[in-house]
């Protein structure tokens, strides 16, 4: 791909943006090409200040999680009007409205595009009609991109096999990758006075918190010494979200320390023993990833995206996904660890993400496979 080029880089927030997708923003501009940004605008806008060389335009009929179909439709109108102003040279889609009614925008405006799959979510954890719909819309669209990217092999798999695209057409990479100097092993300048297990996320059933808060109050009993805290908000718009009046009441009967959203979660990882997500299916879980290059065990489910991360026994534990019991039982085996080996499994785990979760090494092979399809 000649130098000059113009990419385009579309999401369903600009908190995407600014959370994963900055090394390859990065890479395009070391090579030369315009980037820009196409996603609803929101406080993570502040991406900006950074790469001021990126142009960001908005979308104003984007509903991530809507089911409307005239919203679609609008969402699909506006992006082939944009596309068919700026006139980009390729497309890179992220996120499941975007993959869908972008690669049809896309296509319809006459511009090569590819699709990066970061997870398949709600639709594809919980079968039924939204499923389905997804499934359907996919199957019409992914034949219209030069590529798809998918974030584990196992999404990868799934798609070929329900016929949603090709194996000729799709490739798996590890994540988005992370920042392996930003997020490096820290000394712990307040040393635990207890054992802290730390969940970072949405507060989100399918990321496995109520199994999280199950787990916290079982083990309490039998190890008074730890601690279970958590860190995330409430996505109010995902059906997935739990409601307020039970993190309330793990609140009140101190079965977890909540600590609300934070940005910077680097001082909570590194004050943690474990980081644990018990998550339902991931693209390639971030904050996992986030917590193995500061030198974290980890434990999370052998479930999609989540087992990529951990090698049994070496950099954490995998335990079986929608089970309290099973975490429980996943946590008690950290616990009887000796120090050493808990130190160990730290360890391994940053050699891990170094070698195969390198930010700047992922955003090569998106790289790569753009100028294949370009």
């Amino acid at each position: 791909m000649q130098k000059n080029k113009t990419i385009a880089l579309v999401a369903n927030t600009t908190w995407n943006i600014f959370n994963f997708r900055q090394n390859i923003i990065r890479k395009l501009l070391d090579k030369g090409h315009k980037v820009l940004v196409i996603a609803p605008i929101d406080e993570y806008i502040e991406y900006k200040e950074k790469y001021p060389e990126v142009v960001h335009v908005g979308l104003r009929t984007l509903r991530r999680n809507s089911i409307n179909p005239f919203q679609d439709i609008l969402l699909l109108l506006e992006l082939k009007r944009k596309y068919s102003k700026l006139k980009p040279d390729l497309i890179i889609h992220y996120t499941h409205k975007p993959n869908i009614f972008g690669t049809l925008a896309s296509h319809w405006a006459g511009i090569e595009s590819i699709a990066i799959v970061t997870g398949l979510g709600y639709s594809f954890i919980h079968k039924g009609f939204i499923h389905s719909i997804t499934s359907r819309l996919y199957r019409l669209s992914s034949k219209y991109n030069k590529k798809i990217i998918f974030e584990n092999q196992d999404d990868k798999e799934l798609f070929i096999r329900q016929g949603l695209t090709t194996a000729e057409n799709s490739v798996a990479v590890k994540g988005c990758g992370v920042d392996l100097h930003l997020f490096s092993p820290q000394s712990n300048a307040t040393p635990n006075k207890q054992m802290t297990f730390t969940f970072i996320g949405r507060l989100l059933s399918d990321k496995g918190i109520r199994e999280f808060a199950f787990a916290a109050k079982k083990i309490k009993k039998d190890y008074p010494n730890t601690k279970f805290v958590v860190i995330g908000d409430f996505d109010e718009k995902n059906p997935s979200t739990i409601d307020r009046e039970e993190l309330l009441y793990w609140i009140h009967h101190k079965i977890i320390d909540y600590k609300g959203f934070v940005r910077n979660v680097q001082p909570f990882i590194s004050a943690s023993d474990c980081v644990v997500l018990p998550s339902y299916r991931e693209g390639l879980p971030r904050i996992v990833i986030e917590a193995m290059a500061m030198a974290k065990p980890i434990i999370t489910t052998d479930t999609p995206g989540c087992r990529e991360t951990v090698d049994q026994g070496i950099t954490g534990f995998l335990v079986k996904s929608r089970s309290g019991e099973n975490l429980v039982t996943g946590i008690q085996k950290f616990l009887e660890l000796p120090a050493d080996k808990r130190t160990a499994m730290g360890i391994a785990g940053r050699k891990k993400a170094e070698k195969e979760f390198d930010d700047l090494k992922i955003a090569n092979e998106i790289y790569e496979i753009v100028l294949q399809a370009s």
